[in-house]
């Protein structure tokens, strides 16, 4: 292990998922696995929304958002993994690490303001439904979608600039399969407290509390909607339309509020590491697979695109079979 007093470190050792060599290469092939479902589940989202005008709607306007940040988001960090098994190089410059916290810090900022933007679309759906083709027309999406953009991006800004100003580490060692803010924080021996006071203000405030309360207010009223509905099957289609929103929305908060906030007694039991994992390798694969195996229009788009395809395919056999 290697100690550093006065001066910051030019470089980090990326310990990984387990240091065991017995189990690299089981995890090398979980991971690229996972990676590759992740990939293709995403990319089949973004590329159904995109091509069938049925789901050129609000919705899956951001769901399409959504899925491009669920892949950005594992590749950041995933690739790692699949790279030091590769070349076997666990070192990682030090500008490299601030890279990572920055676009990984950012696009989770992202994705928790797209699901505060998506539980607004879902308020405007279900308690002013007719006014909803008004309410969420193009530009609003489009200048929703710029906003959540940017600021997921601003936000993480403040956290970097602070983490490049560490002058001392107790280590270079980071006992994680990525570049995780709160690891190299808990390295540093420089003082922290301007860092403690913004990651309560900004981080646990204005990034996690305020989106977590707007989604709550939405859901008071789209409840409180609910529940207006006379008939039983007007209430089970109207709470179906946000299901899946709910469910992505538990499972990434839960995910984040353990990992962050868990008991200081368990830090030394690679709980960061397993729910980080889950974080960015398993959520990314559910959340495909929340919104289509419980979505009849994104499964309606999914068979009349393969329909075409097949269609397609055997007009171009059958004209290339003539020649």
């Amino acid at each position: 292990m290697e100690k550093f007093n006065q001066t910051t470190v030019k470089y980090f050792i990326i310990t990984g998922i387990s240091e065991s060599p017995i189990l690299q290469a089981p995890i090398f092939l979980l991971v690229l696995l996972l990676y590759l479902v992740t990939l293709g589940g995403n990319m089949i989202i973004v590329l159904l929304i995109c091509l069938d005008h049925h789901l050129h709607t609000p919705m899956y306007y951001f769901l399409c958002n959504l899925s491009v940040l669920d892949f950005c988001c594992s590749t950041v960090t995933l690739h790692r993994i699949l790279s030091t098994f590769v070349t076997g190089e666990r070192a990682i410059s030090y500008l490299t690490c601030i890279a990572h916290m920055y676009f990984f810090g950012s696009f989770i900022c992202d994705e928790l303001l797209f699901l505060t933007a998506m539980s607004y679309d879902r308020y405007v759906a279900i308690c002013n439904p007719l006014r909803y083709t008004q309410v969420m027309n193009g530009g609003v999406c489009l200048l929703l979608s710029i906003v959540c953009w940017i600021l997921g991006f601003l936000e993480m800004i403040p956290f970097i600039v602070l983490i490049s100003r560490f002058t001392c580490y107790k280590s270079n060692i980071i006992n994680h399969f990525f570049c995780d803010t709160v690891e190299v924080f808990k390295l540093s021996c420089s003082d922290t407290s301007i860092f403690n006071i913004v990651l309560v203000t900004e981080g646990l405030i204005l990034l996690c509390l305020l989106p977590f309360l707007l989604k709550c207010i939405s859901y008071v009223f789209i409840i409180s909607t609910i529940m207006k509905i006379r008939s039983n099957f007007g209430r089970r289609k109207a709470f179906y339309t946000c299901s899946s929103h709910i469910t992505v929305v538990i499972l990434l908060y839960a995910t984040l509020c353990y990992q962050y906030q868990r008991p200081s007694t368990t830090d030394g039991l690679d709980y960061n590491k397993l729910f980080s994992l889950f974080n960015t390798a398993a959520l990314p694969i559910l959340n495909p697979m929340i919104y289509s195996f419980k979505n009849k229009d994104v499964k309606s788009a999914f068979r009349r695109q393969c329909k075409y395809l097949i269609t397609h395919a055997a007009c171009n056999w059958h004209l290339s079979f003539k020649v």
